[in-house]
């Protein structure tokens, strides 16, 4: 069922003064002054015109947008290589409440991002109709959505208000039966009709809903009443109707919402960024951490069985839609990097998917003549190619480099060996050198090493020699297996050193910066951030004088319609060379890929490309969390080195996680202040310290100590002992 017609304009916290325009203007937004409203419920009178653009109600397992007649479901995706998509599921939730017209019914339609929940609400001369409907954020098997009458009088005429569903259970991706009711509500299941690879598995998915009723009817002699109506899935009968009896039982004890929000209350306060500045900002932060955290795996719940996150998540990738749902680096270069920060655990449970797709990934270089493991661009439930065009799949290869990336960084984050050791992890990353050593060939002439015939980061330009990324990022994955070899004792090919040290990194001396591959010329058109992300998140060495000769080079010859996250890593090169300014142009280029009221993200600027792109919102969020303080994940230091903008007064980020201790980071134009809110328990006494890059001076991180100094660069480090 589609929502009823609306018009197009933003919504009532906008500054955008064009009506029917759903994409403010980006100066517009980013210079709105501060304002007391609260930046993280986007509310507007009307709805986009635009469905895709509705707000999305998601949790690790389940997902989906408002008044969509279909769902998803994690993992679950029916058809073969390139027409693997994830299988519809007909949504029970799909319902419209409408009340009878009159003069005075007001309208509003919310998102909270707090609560994570959607909120529709009808004013009436005597009562006040609520519609608020959730993906649960816990117990992340159920969807739910509640009506709720309240009379402004204590009793009068009955109040009744209409439920509108056209719900059919049917679905073009399963072969669905209908199963006997349970507990009075209906019941079907079903396989998937086509396995993504031949002869693979074909996932069962099981739903239980709750009939819903034509209309709910207050009545005369009662002032309040609440109808909870509650859809199961899961894929097998025994979990759904385990997890519909949990949810019944709390609707019944009146808690099944309260355990929701109890949920989101405890996961933002691990993980928040609080900015005082441009309400618009505030809101742009708000909504990029509500739908990122939306994604990932429920706290407490590490053995969560988690597939990975799409571009346009759980909430999209039905045939032809937010590439189908597949699972691309956007996750392991753009999504992963804010969630390790916070919630480490979570971060955990993206690299045992790629642990558990590593056997598709042994197939696929195998296929390809090489040795060890090619990550597939585009993944789904089993690490097969899944990308419906070839030149990707075969070509762009630093997704192997990207997904090591990954798992270095939480490793030197939690220095956590058992995953590598025990997990998996270690099996990971030894394919993944072995496959650079197999797919490097020797040039005599240079004596180096290079990687031919590749499509890099700017997919503008395929089959070239030697892109710049392609052969660092391998470099780096190989320096890392040399590393973590040496700590799990394990012996090293003498191949991977060899081509480690003599991998060829393209660098043109005479303008003293990086082509992005063998036979660039200077001015041709990037399609995205490549060549920059050298400088973050790869840290590849570097004189600042060459990062700023890179960010000339390529800042101007970027597509402007390119995709989102792009403008974000200019951002961060021009905060780590001081250049405020700069940097605030380019980040302010994103807020054209924000669309209102709901701050759904668009791929590119001009509505184009996947929609709740989580890619944008990642680099965006990357912006903040790490170009604004400076973060930097090392082998032995979690980095500093803030820069505050002339537009932000504070920035406060709650609950960076670092060798299992949580600390909160406050960042003024004139100081830093830090507190470890939580101690580790892993690291043995005397646990953390900052070190001032300037004095060398050694401060100690004591669990509720606060301290404070003078902005300046340093670093956060287990304290040393003699």
């Amino acid at each position: 069922m589609s929502p009823p017609p609306s018009s197009s304009s933003g919504s009532t916290s906008s500054s955008n003064p064009e009506a029917g325009s759903q994409r403010p203007d980006s100066s517009c937004l980013w210079y709105v002054a501060m304002a007391e409203e609260d930046p993280a419920v986007f509310t507007s009178a009307t709805l986009p015109s635009d469905p895709r653009l509705l707000a999305t109600v998601t949790n690790a397992y389940l997902g989906t947008r408002v008044y969509r007649d279909i769902l998803h479901v994690n993992g679950v995706y029916n058809g073969a290589v390139g027409d693997c998509h994830r299988a519809d599921v007909p949504s029970p939730i799909n319902v419209k409440m409408s009340a009878a017209a009159e003069d005075s019914l007001i309208e509003t339609f919310s998102l909270d991002t707090r609560t994570g929940t959607y909120i529709h609400t009808i004013q009436a001369s005597g009562y006040t109709a609520t519609h608020r409907i959730y993906a649960h954020q816990s117990l992340v098997h159920l969807l739910a959505f509640s009506v709720t009458i309240q009379r402004s009088t204590l009793e009068g005429e009955p109040i009744a208000v209409n439920l509108q569903t056209q719900f059919t259970p049917e679905s073009p991706d399963l072969d669905l039966h209908r199963g006997a009711d349970f507990q009075g509500a209906h019941y079907i299941y079903g396989k998937t009709l086509v396995p993504e690879v031949e002869s693979g598995p074909r996932p069962t998915v099981h739903m239980i809903w709750t009939p819903v009723l034509q209309a709910v009817t207050l009545p005369g002699e009662e002032k309040e009443k609440t109808w909870e109506f509650l859809t199961a899935v899961a894929e097998s009968e025994e979990d759904v109707k385990r997890s519909f009896s949990e949810g019944m039982s709390l609707i019944v004890s009146h808690s099944l919402y309260v355990s929701h929000v109890q949920a989101w209350s405890a996961l933002w306060k691990g993980c928040s960024v609080e900015v005082e500045g441009p309400l618009s900002l505030s809101q742009a932060v708000y909504g990029c951490l509500y739908y990122l955290l939306s994604a990932i795996p429920p706290l407490g719940s590490s053995d969560f069985p988690f597939s990975g996150i799409s571009p346009g998540g759980l909430s999209n990738g039905t045939s032809g839609e937010d590439y189908w749902g597949h699972v691309f680096w956007d996750q392991d270069t753009w999504m992963y990097p804010n969630i390790l920060l916070f919630y480490p655990e979570a971060a955990c449970a993206i690299l045992k998917y790629r642990i558990r797709t590593l056997g598709g990934a042994l197939c696929n270089a195998q296929e390809q003549g090489y040795k060890g493991a090619k990550f597939p661009w585009e993944s789904a439930a089993t690490g097969r190619e899944v990308c419906p065009e070839e030149v990707y799949g075969n070509e762009e290869i630093h997704i192997n480099g990207d997904v090591l990336l990954a798992f270095e960084q939480y490793y030197y984050i939690t220095q956590d060996l058992e995953l590598f050791h025990q997990a998996g992890g270690w099996e990971v990353v030894h394919a993944v050198a072995q496959y650079w050593c197999s797919r490097v060939v020797w040039n005599p002439e240079d004596q180096s090493y290079h990687i031919p015939g590749v499509l890099p980061p700017d997919e503008y330009h395929c089959a070239v020699d030697n892109s710049v990324y392609t052969n660092v990022i391998a470099q780096r994955s190989l320096n890392f297996a040399i590393d973590l070899g040496s700590q799990l004792h394990i012996p090293i090919p003498e191949e991977w050193e060899e081509v480690w040290k003599k991998i060829k990194v393209p660098f043109d001396k005479s303008r003293n910066y990086h082509p992005e591959y063998d036979g660039y010329c200077p001015g041709e058109q990037v399609k995205q951030a490549d060549v920059v992300l050298l400088g973050f998140p790869v840290m590849y060495p570097m004189d600042p004088e060459v990062r700023r000769n890179d960010l000339e080079m390529y800042e101007p010859v970027t597509d402007p319609q390119g995709p989102a996250m792009t403008w974000s890593m200019f951002a961060i090169g021009w905060l780590e060379l001081k250049e405020t300014g700069r940097a605030q142009q380019q980040l302010s280029k994103c807020f054209s890929n924000i669309t209102e009221p709901f701050k759904i993200w668009v791929e590119n600027p001009d509505g184009s490309g996947a929609v709740n792109f989580l890619t944008g919102m990642s680099g965006f969020l990357q912006a903040i969390i790490y170009g604004y303080t400076g973060f930097r994940i090392t082998k032995k230091h979690l980095k500093f080195d803030p820069v505050c903008p002339d537009n932000i007064k504070k920035l406060k980020i709650t609950g960076v996680c670092y060798l299992g201790s949580k600390l909160n980071f406050t960042l003024t134009k004139e100081d830093v202040t830090i507190q470890v809110t939580q101690a580790s328990s892993v690291l043995q006494s005397p646990g953390l310290e900052a070190v001032l890059a300037g004095t060398g001076k050694h401060l100690p991180l004591n669990e509720g100590q606060i301290i404070s100094f003078p902005v300046t660069a340093g670093w956060i480090q287990k304290v040393e002992t003699i």
